[in-house]
C-alpha cells in the first residue's frame, strides 16, 4: 500500500488528493440520494472550479471562499477546487441566522459565497455588508440526472420565482455556469505548500462569542496521519462504504469525510439532513455500510427508532464519536443493538480537531482514550502546574495538528497559548496508563457553597435513567449557596415526576450535587452537531429570572 502522504515540505491536501485520484481513479467517492461521483470525476470538477475562480474573478491565492452548504456533491467539489486554486476554506452552517452568517463573513473576509439557490434572496441585505462580491448559487440536484434537476428547478421557480436567484447588489452564478466557464478556460495553478492557509473553522461558540481557527495544509494532513494510524488494520483501502450524516461545515465530519475516508479511497454517502431520522434510517438500509461517525444524541435517535434495529449491521467495523460526551448507557445500548463498540474520541476545533481517542480493540469505558502519536498532554491546576496522574485540572495539548491562532485575534491567541502548548479549557485527568477523562468544559463548573460541581458527571448518571431521553445541568446564583444546580429534562413519560427524578438523583448523588431546581422541556437547544447548549438554557432563565424581578417592583 502506498503511503498516506508523506511528510515533506511539499504536502498540502491538494497533492494528497491528487494521489487519491490516482490509486482510486474509478471508484466512487461520494453519494447523494441516488447520484455519485466518483474520484477522477471529482478531480475533474474540482479543477473547472478552481479555473473558475482564478481565471473568472478577481479573487488570487489567499483569499476566502465560503461554503454555506448542508452534505451535498457540491460541497465536495467547491473544498478542493477551491484549495487547488490557493484559496482558503471558511464553512458555514447554512442554518445559521443571518446576523451568524453575517459575522463569520465579515470576519474572514470571505469574497465568495456558494450557497443554495432557496438563501440567496433572503441573504441580500446581510451580504450587501459583507466583502462578499459573488454568490455562487446551487440547487441540492445539480449533480442528479437530467430529469431530477429539472424537477428541483420547478419547484424552486414555483416556490421563488425566477428572482431568486438574482440580485441587483451583488453578482450572482450558478455553479453549474461556473463550471462550463471553467471548462473553457486555461490557468496555471498557484504553487501551494504546506504552510499555507487552508481552512478557517469557527468554533462552536457554546460558551463565548466565536472564533476562528487558522488551520493549515500541514495540520489538517497531520490529522490526517494521526487519524489513520489509530484505526490501523480496522478499515481497509478501497473497501470502505460510509454513511455520512454529520455536517460537513463540521471540522469533525470534514476531516473523517474529506480527507480520511478519501485517503482509503471509501464511498462516503452524503445524508443532507441527518436531524430526519426517517430519511437517515432509509438510507442506511439501501448501503451495506462498514464506517459510521456519530455523536450521542444521534446515536440514541438511531437507536429509538423501530426500523433501525432490524438493519443487518454484520459489516459495520468501525463506530467513532466526537464533539459530546458519550454516555455510558448509550455506549451500552448502541452496542446491545448494532453488535460494534463505540471508538470515543476527544478534539477540539482547533486540533483539527481529534486529540485522543480510544483505539478499536482498546477501549477504556467512559475515557475518550490515549493521546494521537506525536501529540502530547498534560493536565495543570490554576497557577499552570503539571498535576499528579489521577488528578483534576485543565487540559493543555501541542502536537502537530494544533492550529497556529486565530483569525485576525492576536490578543486570543496570546491568551489560548502557554508556549507551544494550547490550553483547551476543557477539565480532565489523566490514567497512569495516558487515558484521558473529560470531566467538563471549566467555564461550565459549578460552585455550591465551595464544592465544585461538573455537570457532566450528573448528566452521565441521570441519563440512565430509562424514562430520560436527555438531559442538561446549568449552575443558576444563589445568594446562600453561590450557585444552585437547575436539571433541564426531556422525557416521553407522562408518569415521570419532579419527585421521582430528585429521589433518583438523592440515591446516587451527593447531597450537595442534587439538583435544587428541575424543568421538563419538550427539547433541548444544541448547536450545528448535537451539542446541548448550556450556556444558552442559562441565558434564558437568568432572562427569565430578571423579568420576574423587575416585573414585582412594578
Amino acid at each position: 500500500m502506498k503511503p498516506i502522504v508523506a511528510n515533506n515540505q511539499n504536502d498540502t491536501i491538494i497533492s494528497a488528493f491528487e494521489q487519491w485520484v490516482g490509486d482510486y481513479s474509478q471508484l466512487p467517492a461520494f453519494s447523494h440520494e441516488k447520484a455519485s461521483i466518483n474520484y477522477a470525476h471529482l478531480d475533474e470538477l474540482s479543477r473547472e472550479f478552481a479555473t473558475y475562480l482564478l481565471h473568472n474573478t478577481d479573487l488570487r491565492k489567499g483569499d476566502r471562499v465560503a461554503i454555506v452548504l448542508p452534505n451535498l456533491l457540491q460541497f465536495t467539489v467547491v473544498f478542493y477546487g477551491l484549495l487547488r486554486a490557493g484559496m482558503v476554506a471558511v464553512t458555514i452552517n447554512p442554518h445559521s441566522s443571518l446576523d451568524e452568517m453575517q459575522y463569520l463573513l465579515k470576519d474572514s473576509g470571505a469574497r465568495i459565497a456558494v450557497m443554495l439557490d432557496r438563501f440567496v434572496t433572503v441573504s441580500q441585505s446581510m451580504l450587501s455588508n459583507t466583502q462578499v462580491v459573488q454568490v455562487v448559487w446551487t440547487s441540492p440536484k445539480d449533480f442528479h440526472p437530467f430529469w431530477r434537476r429539472c424537477w428541483s428547478g420547478f419547484k424552486m421557480l414555483y416556490h421563488q420565482g425566477r428572482e431568486g436567484i438574482k440580485s441587483n447588489a451583488i453578482s450572482t452564478i450558478s455553479l453549474r455556469s461556473a463550471l462550463r466557464l471553467g471548462r473553457q478556460a486555461d490557468v496555471d495553478f498557484p504553487e501551494i505548500a504546506r504552510d499555507d492557509l487552508a481552512l478557517i473553522q469557527y468554533t462552536g461558540g457554546t460558551t463565548g462569542q466565536v472564533k476562528g481557527a487558522m488551520l493549515h495544509h500541514r495540520h489538517l494532513l497531520a490529522n490526517l496521519r494521526q487519524i489513520r494510524e489509530l484505526l490501523g488494520s480496522s478499515v481497509s483501502p478501497r473497501k470502505e462504504l460510509v454513511i455520512a450524516a454529520l455536517p460537513l461545515y463540521h471540522i469533525y465530519s470534514l476531516t473523517l469525510h474529506c480527507l480520511v475516508m478519501p485517503s482509503l479511497g471509501s464511498h462516503s454517502v452524503l445524508v443532507e439532513e441527518p436531524r430526519k431520522i426517517d430519511r437517515l434510517v432509509d438510507t442506511m438500509s439501501q448501503y451495506p455500510f462498514t464506517f459510521f461517525a456519530g455523536l450521542n444524541t444521534l446515536f440514541v435517535s438511531l437507536c429509538r427508532h423501530p426500523f433501525f434495529i432490524q438493519l443487518d449491521f454484520q459489516r459495520l467495523k468501525v463506530v467513532c464519536s466526537g464533539g459530546v460526551a458519550l454516555t455510558p448507557s448509550t455506549a451500552a445500548l448502541w452496542k446491545r443493538i448494532t453488535g460494534c463498540e463505540i471508538l470515543e474520541g476527544y478534539g477540539l476545533t482547533e486540533a483539527s480537531p481529534v486529540v485522543a481517542a480510544n483505539h478499536p480493540g482498546n477501549i477504556m469505558a467512559e475515557s475518550v482514550g490515549q493521546a494521537l502519536s506525536e501529540t502530547q498532554v498534560c493536565v495543570v491546576n490554576e497557577e499552570g502546574n503539571s498535576l499528579a496522574q489521577g488528578e483534576t485540572g485543565e487540559l493543555w495539548v501541542k502536537g502537530p495538528q494544533v492550529m497556529s491562532g486565530y483569525w485576525n485575534d492576536v490578543e486570543k491567541t496570546r491568551q489560548a497559548f502557554e508556549g507551544e502548548w494550547f490550553k483547551t479549557g476543557d477539565i480532565a485527568r489523566l490514567s497512569s496508563q495516558g487515558f484521558i477523562s473529560i470531566v467538563d468544559r471549566k467555564k461550565d463548573v459549578i460552585n455550591v457553597s465551595g464544592f465544585t460541581v461538573y455537570p457532566s458527571q450528573l448528566e452521565n448518571v441521570i441519563s440512565c435513567h430509562p424514562d430520560i431521553l436527555e438531559c442538561a445541568i446549568v449552575g443558576l446564583p444563589d445568594d446562600v449557596t453561590g450557585e444552585a444546580i437547575k436539571l433541564y429534562v426531556v422525557s416521553e413519560s407522562p408518569r415521570l415526576s419532579i419527585r421521582e427524578i430528585r429521589d433518583y438523583c438523592r440515591e446516587r448523588l451527593t447531597s450537595y450535587k442534587v439538583p435544587r431546581q428541575v424543568e421538563f422541556r419538550k427539547h433541548l437547544p444544541h448547536n450545528s452537531v448535537g451539542k446541548v447548549l448550556r450556556r444558552q438554557l442559562r441565558d434564558e432563565e437568568l432572562q427569565t429570572q430578571r423579568f420576574h424581578k423587575y416585573s414585582g417592583h412594578q
